[in-house]
């Protein structure tokens, strides 16, 4: 039973978003291991500016 919540629990951050950034962190180390990271919170406000800057298939 608690596996089953975790699983639900990861899957639902997953569809949040809560995975992007350590993505991103692996991905930047993997292809560009000699430049500077990102730190989350500059991540971030760049997803959301790009976002905001071009909504695409966004609803709303």
């Amino acid at each position: 039973m608690i596996t089953a919540v975790r699983r639900v629990w990861w899957w639902v951050g997953a569809l949040m978003g809560d995975h992007d950034y350590a993505r991103y962190v692996e991905l930047q180390r993997r292809l560009n291991s000699g430049d500077p990271v990102m730190t989350e919170r500059e991540y971030w406000r760049q997803r959301h500016a790009a976002s905001e800057a071009d909504p695409g298939a966004r609803c709303c």
